[in-house]
This record gives structure tokens, C-alpha cells and sequence, in this order.
């Protein structure tokens, strides 16, 4: 007996540290010992097995048995719910429960189950196996209570997570940790701080590391940076270090970044002992989203050379980043990167790359990336069908979409709303309708408000304001702020004020705290003349307190890139040589083209040369003047062959009309290809033309 607890202590030892070449020693020798057919051994094998990772040696173990007990089933479910196969951990329990020889479940066994509901998302299954523990009598366990408090938050039915905690007869620090980490999952993050408090009242236990982390979570989720720099502080005070400690360093920088305090995350960033690709993957990002593009790059080049390796979600994620800045250069380097690395190969990184290449305007370079995939889901056609939708090629999205469903690639509704977008863009009218009239029909679609948008959208570029009206009221569901944007929009071009104070009203009542809407409304009034009814919207906006969104631009120029921001920016070390450009091209528009500023995008009641000069400073225009700064000598020399090349310009808003115009002209004039990507499409602008016909 002494030789089998030896084995049995060594095989616990083995699964503890992983160490599967020991374990499978001590597998041999205890057949040749003649504890083959022992049930406890054959548990610690099962377990060490698991740990090890080598689930199908797991399952021999466990086949092989002669006699199965409750640890041996849950002893294998456990390793499948920690390899992350929670749908095999759940249908183990299924045959554990018709299976004639197995014991009943216990408490550990429905908690594995539990966890694997919440990891699965499957909560229909997790009232299923709460009705279990009930029946049972294990609900009031605290294990139990506990994986129930994790299920019912993951699920979303935070009600449910906290009447189990109410009701625990016993609060173990396990059950508070469960309670605040469900509340912050579930973006509940004020409640966490509330549970914590409560538990801080009662005295009834000390915060670990775990608590930690959630309340960060939670701050994170809040954007509560002083709340979040205090339980910083209560760590600190405790003797948790993060310089050690991966997942509180994590829950740390995540939290300053998005609190926007990017020298508090790299002040915790740079103390850390051993840097994971995560955390890389959050300082690039929220270096990016705060337009520090240089520092940006700087870290993902540190990342490369660190050694540490990206897995596929960080590498889509690094490359969603220089997509939405539609930063070419950067791009091509993670694209070089990825090639590099193993993880590039997953399809989800391969759509981030076609993604990529589709926001930077380059659709010939972002499908002979997606004709090289290897394998392709509904997410690379989609994706392909919305690129091409934005840049105005309406048909080639339909030859798209068809050729996907010829091999055998279902649409969803985000690829249908793919379709009726770029139908939209390029005003394909009929075969819009026919494909919207497809989605009703198709039972395995829903119509969502967003596809409605995309008619609406179409019988406002038709100017039937009115018919568009009529379907948003006659919708078989809520009209969203989205769909009445879409409307307002319309009514902007189509100079409708009747129909846009309408929608205005709508919309300042159901979404009265987004500056868009105010600015939208105002817009349409001053470009109508109505001075007045502008001004009273300005002051309701300013009443509230609201800004509205600052206009950017940016150009990238010999792989740097430069920002540019509306309201006459100066602050560009070459300002004043890109006004003489551009005032120098507005010349000889003027003498070819006959044109002149259209002062009524100016939208101020002002005198009419300070109206022409306040367009002059838009930052789109800046940008292109950049850019024809710094390539002169190809623009004077007309240099305008078809290998020329491109001028990529960038904004975060809508252009306005007048830009809209004078880079039609620009185009004529300097006889350049000028490509301005804004926030609704992408507009290609050559020999005095648009790719949006005017339309956008």
C-alpha cells in the first residue's frame, strides 16, 4: 500500500508541475507494479494527463478503467473545461448522467459544468444544471455558488447571479471575487465598487489579487481613472507588485490606457519584469487611438524584437489599428511580419490584412491578398463586399456576393448588409431593392434597422425624403438614432428643411446628448439661409455643455505621417508655404476652371470673404497642400501619367461641399489622381470627377 500512495503523491506532484516525461514513467511503472486496474491511480493519470495537455491520453486512461467513479469524470471534464473544450466538458456530464455505473455528480463535478456553461456562453444549460444542484442539494454549496455567480454574469443575467449571492448561506472571499468579477464582466462596474464597499463594511475578508484585478476591470470599464489610481494605491499598500504579477499588470495597463493616461500605463509597462504579447498589443493600440502613431510604431517595432511571439488575435488586432489610420507603410510592415509568423496564417488575421488594405484604398492589392487565402469564412467575403461598396464599385460587390454564394458560403446579415451599402453607394436602385426584398424572404436572416437604413439612404440619394419618412414610421422595429441620422443627412442635400426639422426633432429628443445630431440640424439651417433657427440649435447644444467633433486630417509623406486639425490650424512647421500652394492652385483654378469658393459651407453669419477664407483652413485641404509641398516638381511638370502617383488623403468626418469641389478642380488642374477616404466612403477624385457622383 505504501508503493501505491508513493505513486499516487509522485503522479499529483507531476500533474502540479506539468511534467509529463516523469508522469509517463510513472504510468509504466505502475501497469508493471499491477495497479493497472486501480480506480485512484487511474484518477491521478487522468488528472496528470490533463495538466499535461495530452487530453487523448486522458481519454485512454479513462476508457480503459474497469471501474469509474464521480473523480474520474470529473477529473476529465476538468481537463477539458481547462484546454478551453468546454462543449466536451458538457457532454461528458450528459453520458456521466445516463451512464448505469457512474456515481452521482458532486459539488466539483457541477461546478466544472457550471464554469463550462459560462465559458460555452451557453446559459440555457446553466438553469438546466442549476435545477441539478438543486435537486441535489449542492445550490447553498459555496463552490457551487460561486461557478453559479459566474454563469448567470457571463450570461448577461446579472439579476440571477446576484440573488444566488443573497441567498449563500456562507461568503467566502471566493464568493465575493465571483460576485465583483461578475458584475465588472457584465460592464456592471459601479455595482462591483458597490459589492467591494460591502465587503470592506463587513470586514469579512481580505482582498487578493483576483479582487484586484476585477475592481480594475471594473474601473477600466467606468473610465474611473481616480477610482482606478486608488486601488492601485490599496495594492501598492498591500504588497501586491505588478512588476511580477501578469494578470494584475494587465488589469492595470488596460485601465490607465483607457483612461486615456498613457504615462501612468507606460510608467507600469516599463516596470514589468516580463512583458506578454497582450500587453504589447494594449500599449500600441492605445498609443494609436490617441493619434501618437510615432510612439505607436516605435512599440510594435520593440514587440518584434522582443522575442515574444503574437498570437492571431493580436496580430488582427495590431493590424485593425494601422487600418483605421489607414496607414500604408505601417500596414505593409505587420503585413511583412505576420508573414513571418505562424499565427499569420489564421484566417482571422488574413481578413484583418484585406481590411487593411481596403481602408488605405487599395482594392487591387487587398484582392490578390484574399484570392492567396488559403481559407476563406463569411468575414473575408463580407469584408471584401464592404471595401468594394465603399470605393463606389456597387457592381463588383454584387459579382462579389454572388460568387461567394456559388461556393457554398452562406450570407449572414452583416454580408447582406454589406450588399445593400455598396448597392446604395453606387445608386443601384433596382438591385438594391431586389436583394433587400431577398433578406425578407430568407428565414434564416432577420432584417435589422441597419438594412432599413440602407434604403433609406438609397431614396435619399432618389430625393424621396418623404417616402424615406413613411418607411422609417412603418418599420417593423424601433427606427434607431442610425437610421434617423441617415435622413437628416439627405434632407442636408437635398436643401429639405421641412422633412430635416422633423427628423432634427426626432432626433435631439431620443439622442439629445450627441453633439451630431445639433451640428447636422444647425448645418441645414445655415446653408438654408435661416440664421435664426441655427442659431437657437447652437444654443441648445451649448447649453448642454456639448462640443462638437473636431475635424482631422492626416498625409502620409515618405512613411511619416502628418495631422492636420480643423479651425485654421497653424501649428505645422510649414504652414504658412502649404497656404501659398494651395493659394497658388485656387489661382489657376480660377483662370482654368472658373471657380470660386462655395462660401455657403462656411456656415457662419459673416461677411462673405471672411466666410471664403474660414474654407480655405479646412484640414483636408491643409493635408493635399502638404502633400503638393512636398512633390512640386512632379505637380508643375504635370507629371500626370497613369503610373503616377496618388495623392491618399485621410479625414475622421464627412468632407464638406466646398472641399468636395475645389479637389475636383485640384484633380483637373494638377492632372493628379487625389483619393480622400472620410467617414462615410471613399471618394476618388480625377479629371475633375468623383467616383460618389456627387453624392455622399
Amino acid at each position: 500500500m505504501e508503493r501505491r500512495k508513493m505513486i499516487a503523491d509522485l503522479l499529483r506532484a507531476s500533474a502540479k508541475s506539468c511534467a509529463l516525461r516523469g508522469g509517463v514513467q510513472l504510468h509504466a511503472a505502475l501497469t508493471k507494479l499491477g495497479f493497472g486496474s486501480d480506480t485512484m491511480l487511474g484518477n491521478n493519470l487522468i488528472d496528470m494527463y490533463a495538466k499535461c495537455g495530452k487530453l487523448d491520453m486522458a481519454g485512454e486512461v479513462f476508457d480503459g478503467m474497469l471501474e469509474r467513479n464521480v473523480v474520474s469524470w470529473t477529473a476529465l471534464m476538468v481537463g477539458f473545461l481547462q484546454h478551453g473544450k468546454a462543449e466536451v466538458c458538457l457532454r461528458l456530464l450528459g453520458e456521466m448522467r445516463v451512464s448505469s455505473e457512474a456515481a452521482a455528480p458532486n459539488e466539483f463535478t457541477l461546478s466544472a459544468s457550471l464554469k463550462a456553461c459560462g465559458v460555452a456562453g451557453d446559459t440555457g444549460a446553466g438553469v438546466w444544471i442549476h435545477g441539478l444542484c438543486v435537486r441535489t442539494g449542492y445550490e447553498e454549496h459555496d463552490v457551487v455558488a460561486n461557478s453559479l455567480v459566474l454563469m448567470y454574469s457571463k450570461g448577461g443575467r446579472v439579476g440571477d447571479a446576484r440573488r444566488v449571492f443573497d441567498g449563500a448561506a456562507f461568503r467566502s472571499l471566493v464568493s465575493w471575487n465571483a460576485m465583483i468579477a461578475g458584475y465588472a464582466h457584465a460592464g456592471h462596474g459601479g455595482d462591483a465598487l458597490l459589492v467591494f464597499r460591502e465587503m470592506q463594511r463587513r470586514h469579512e475578508e481580505q482582498p487578493d489579487e483576483f479582487t484586484f484585478a476585477s475592481l480594475l476591470k471594473a474601473c477600466s470599464g467606468l473610465g474611473a481613472a481616480r477610482q482606478g489610481a486608488q486601488v492601485h494605491a490599496a495594492m501598492a499598500a498591500r504588497g501586491f507588485s505588478p512588476a511580477s504579477n501578469a494578470i494584475l499588470a494587465g488589469a492595470l495597463v488596460d485601465l490607465y490606457i483607457k483612461c486615456r493616461c498613457l504615462p501612468a500605463a507606460m510608467q507600469v509597462f516599463d516596470r514589468l519584469e516580463r512583458k506578454n504579447a497582450i500587453q504589447w498589443t494594449t500599449v500600441v493600440v492605445g498609443h494609436a487611438q490617441e493619434g501618437q502613431l510615432k510612439e505607436a510604431m516605435e512599440l510594435f517595432r520593440r514587440f518584434w524584437s522582443s522575442g515574444v511571439r503574437a498570437d492571431a488575435h493580436v496580430l488582427s488586432s495590431v493590424v485593425g489599428i494601422f487600418a483605421d489610420f489607414a496607414l500604408i507603410e505601417q500596414g505593409r510592415q505587420v503585413h511583412c511580419y505576420t508573414i513571418k509568423n505562424p499565427h499569420g496564417l489564421d484566417v482571422s488575421v488574413a481578413n484583418s490584412i484585406v481590411d487593411m488594405y481596403l481602408k488605405c484604398g487599395l482594392t487591387d492589392e487587398a484582392e490578390r491578398r484574399f484570392r492567396e487565402m488559403p481559407a476563406r469564412n463569411v468575414v473575408s467575403w463580407t469584408a471584401m463586399i464592404n471595401g468594394l461598396g465603399k470605393h463606389g464599385h456597387g457592381r463588383e460587390a454584387i459579382d462579389m456576393f454572388e460568387e461567394m454564394r456559388a461556393e457554398g458560403v452562406e450570407p449572414d446579415e452583416v454580408a447582406y448588409l454589406a450588399l445593400l451599402s455598396a448597392c446604395s453607394h453606387a445608386g443601384l436602385v433596382e438591385e438594391c431593392r431586389a436583394y433587400f426584398s431577398r433578406i425578407r424572404q430568407d428565414r434564416r436572416v432577420r432584417p435589422r434597422a441597419e438594412h432599413y437604413a440602407c434604403i433609406v439612404d438609397l431614396l435619399g440619394r432618389a430625393g424621396e425624403l418623404r417616402e424615406a419618412r413613411d418607411l422609417i414610421l412603418t418599420m417593423p422595429m424601433e427606427p434607431t438614432v442610425g437610421i434617423w441620422q441617415t435622413l437628416l443627412s439627405a434632407c442636408r442635400v437635398h436643401k429639405n428643411v421641412a422633412v430635416g426639422r422633423e427628423a432634427g426633432d426626432v432626433l435631439l429628443a431620443i439622442d439629445g446628448d450627441n453633439p451630431v445630431n445639433y451640428v447636422m440640424l444647425s448645418n441645414i439651417f445655415a446653408e438654408a439661409g435661416e440664421w435664426r433657427e441655427c442659431q437657437k440649435v447652437r444654443d441648445a447644444m451649448r447649453r448642454k455643455g456639448l462640443k462638437k467633433q473636431g475635424g482631422c486630417s492626416w498625409v502620409e509623406i515618405d512613411k511619416e505621417v502628418h495631422f492636420f486639425y480643423g479651425g485654421g490650424d497653424d501649428t505645422h512647421p510649414q504652414a504658412g508655404d502649404i497656404r501659398r500652394v494651395l493659394s497658388d492652385v485656387e489661382r489657376r483654378m480660377r483662370e482654368q476652371l472658373g471657380y470660386s469658393a462655395d462660401t455657403q459651407f462656411a456656415l457662419h453669419d459673416v461677411d462673405e470673404e471672411s466666410r471664403a477664407e474660414s474654407l480655405r483652413v479646412h484640414s483636408e485641404k491643409l493635408a493635399v497642400g502638404l502633400w503638393l509641398l512636398h512633390n512640386g516638381a512632379a505637380v508643375r511638370s504635370g507629371g500626370g501619367g497613369g503610373q503616377s502617383e496618388v495623392i491618399r488623403v485621410y479625414k475622421n468626418l464627412r468632407v464638406c461641399g466646398d472641399c468636395h469641389e475645389f479637389f475636383k478642380g485640384l484633380s483637373s488642374v494638377v492632372r493628379r489622381v487625389l483619393v480622400v477616404r472620410d467617414a462615410n466612403r471613399f471618394h476618388r477624385f480625377e479629371n475633375g470627377a468623383c467616383s460618389c457622383r456627387d453624392y455622399w
